[in-house]
């Protein structure tokens, strides 16, 4: 049996009982993630009705319970947990995902979702500081980054420093097929700028 979600006894036990209020022959639980791999990334869990099963989808079959995972999703929710706690107030149901922004990656991962993953992991949280960000456009066949900077980044009058010291110099350094960067930002828009 693949496991795709770890998905406590305890929980189990407690989507099984929901899907048995339902009433409905052949009800399951679709697992699926919105917008993987971007920061606006939601992990969701639906009922799953035996007509709205999508023949893409990968099965985990648990003891008390059928679920059934977006195969798109599959890669971000590695290490993924559903748990139940019960409390005085009936209990809460939790999901952690945390590669559902991002993808854990290796060395053998395509080099876009390397770059991302540093931009993710690394860069951008030292420029959420100023409210900006950084994002891949693309990756030229000569291994250059084209990127794209948002938020207090974005007509920042220190976005070259930033460009040159803080990312090419990560990225060139951590990841051998990139050569260089390439700041496509219209950067004449000024009013969130860090620094004016």
């Amino acid at each position: 049996m693949t496991q795709y979600v770890n998905i406590t006894s305890e929980a189990e036990g407690y989507l099984a009982d929901l899907l048995e209020k339902q009433n409905v022959e052949g009800m399951a639980v679709r697992i699926f993630i919105t917008q993987p791999g971007t920061k606006y990334a939601e992990t969701c869990l639906a009922y799953c009705r035996p007509e709205e099963v999508n023949d893409k989808d990968e099965v985990q079959q648990m003891e008390k319970l059928k679920v059934y995972v977006e195969a798109m999703s599959i890669p971000y929710l590695d290490e993924s947990v559903i748990d139940f706690a019960k409390d005085r107030m009936g209990g809460q149901l939790t999901i952690k995902a945390p590669n559902a922004k991002m993808p854990r990656v290796n060395a053998d991962s395509p080099v876009e979702d390397r770059i991302n993953y540093l931009l993710y992991t690394e860069i951008n949280p030292g420029l959420a500081a100023h409210g900006g960000e950084v994002s891949l456009v693309e990756l030229t066949q000569d291994g250059i980054a084209v990127l794209k900077f948002g938020g207090g980044c974005q007509g920042c009058s220190a976005v070259d420093m930033t460009l040159k010291d803080g990312v090419e110099a990560s990225l060139t350094s951590k990841i051998p097929e990139v050569s260089g960067v390439r700041d496509v930002t219209d950067h004449t828009v000024t009013e969130n700028a860090y620094f004016k």
